[in-house]
């Protein structure tokens, strides 16, 4: 003490000078340092400064965390916790009171847990556990949802409410662990198992509460872990507040910030489905008027430019008969070139077409008379028919037929069928 006070000093000291001089020597020759105890006493005042006492069994020490310190806290300390602070030695001045200045506040015991979490955190991430490609894809609309958790979890309530309220007509299968307490992470690596086994689920939620670090540490598990990467169906991890993290959050191929959350990452709102649904029947309905208006325009257009049957007809016979005139006038001017190249023997070169043309039409005329005279209607009308067999073929001779045939009698008009009986056949 005497060694800090060695330079010059008034001879009287006042309070003030002296508080200050105390603090000044327990800050420099104190180093920052971890204290342990019990919470009591506890103030939160107004500017955000905290104000509470750290006890034991047999003393007590007043400490103050101020707001640009406890604002990094991820977690709110209550009367009785103990905790473990790491603090400077100070004094207040204007009470003269001794204190500790904390710089950061954990919970006892957490220090031993976050170092055992950052080496299993580093253990999982080398192998590969948390590697992003592995990660799968959550369905958009799973048919059945697994949940593991404490069937006497508020977190259980939280997710069934949630799913009810957004698509209760998705099922939902417990496989029931308990979420904290001495074997709490074999069994829910036993019940991620038995999920993964029975895969009947499409999606697998792990969730509970939050807590503190002793709390949540069945999720920080390996075995935990392992049970997640080792699942076939892609897993959730909704464990805890917004701001705790496990290691299953890690390996989990989504991560929730809690379990409602969980339950909203899995399954579709129905009442945004519903609105999408809606919008998207409205968009069909307007395609369906313009498709229709579209169409009713086109048969319009093509509803004018349609003609008549008879009316495409006549115009064809217009065309027709203005072609005639042409080819007749062709011919015309053909023939008159001809018969002025050709003056010298028009006369003769006439007599020989009408020669021509007498020889060719009675030919054709003798022609026609033999072609009539050939012609088997002919014949039946003049009152002659003609018999077939079944078979189709002719009748020449009474011969060819025997008794009781059917015969097909053809006649001018009409036709019949007989049964031949002796010399003379009788009609049916």
């Amino acid at each position: 003490m005497r060694d800090q006070f060695s330079s010059p000093l008034p001879a009287v000291l006042s309070v003030t000078e002296l508080n200050r001089s105390v603090r000044e020597l327990l800050e420099t020759s104190v180093p920052l340092l971890w204290v342990g105890g019990e919470i009591s006493n506890l103030t939160r005042a107004a500017s955000g400064h905290w104000y509470f006492s750290l006890k034991d069994k047999t003393a007590q020490v007043r400490c103050v965390m101020f707001r640009n310190r406890n604002a990094y806290l991820d977690w709110q300390p209550r009367e009785g916790d103990h905790v473990e602070a790491r603090a400077l030695v100070s004094l207040y001045e204007a009470r003269g009171e001794f204190q500790l200045t904390i710089e950061s506040l954990r919970q006892a015991g957490t220090g031993s847990l976050f170092e055992a979490f950052e080496k299993l955190k580093a253990k999982l991430q080398a192998e590969g556990l948390f590697d992003p490609a592995k990660k799968r894809a959550l369905p958009s609309h799973p048919r059945q949802i697994g949940v593991v958790t404490s069937p006497d979890a508020a977190a259980l309530r939280d997710v069934l409410t949630t799913l009810k309220r957004r698509m209760p007509s998705i099922p939902v299968i417990l496989y029931p662990a308990p979420v904290q307490g001495k074997g709490a992470a074999v069994l829910i690596a036993a019940a991620i198992g038995q999920a993964a086994k029975r895969a009947e689920c499409d999606v697998l939620i792990v969730c509970r509460g939050g807590g503190s670090m002793e709390d949540l540490w069945s999720f920080n598990e390996e075995i935990v872990a392992r049970a997640i990467a080792g699942c076939q169906m892609p897993v959730v991890s909704g464990v805890g507040h917004e701001t705790d993290f496990t290691i299953t959050d890690f390996v989990a191929d989504v991560r929730a910030p809690t379990p409602t959350a969980a339950a909203e990452l899995v399954s579709p709102d129905r009442q945004i489905q519903r609105q999408q649904l809606a919008q998207l029947q409205s968009r069909l309905a307007r395609q369906i008027d313009y498709t229709l208006s579209n169409r009713m325009q086109q048969l319009d257009y093509l509803a004018r430019r349609l003609i008549h049957p008879g009316e495409r007809i006549r115009q064809r016979g217009e065309e027709l008969t203005h072609l005639q005139a042409r080819l007749h006038a062709a011919l015309q001017r053909m023939l008159d070139n001809a018969l002025s190249r050709f003056a010298p023997m028009p006369l003769r070169l006439q007599r020989a077409v009408m020669q021509q043309l007498v020889l060719r039409q009675t030919r054709l005329h003798t022609l026609a008379q033999s072609l009539q005279h050939l012609n088997p209607q002919s014949v039946l009308e003049r009152g002659y028919s003609m018999a077939r067999k079944q078979d189709g073929s002719l009748v020449r001779s009474s011969k060819q037929v025997s008794e009781g045939e059917v015969l097909e009698l053809t006649f001018a008009e009409g036709q019949i069928e007989a049964i031949a009986h002796g010399r003379q056949p009788r009609l049916l």
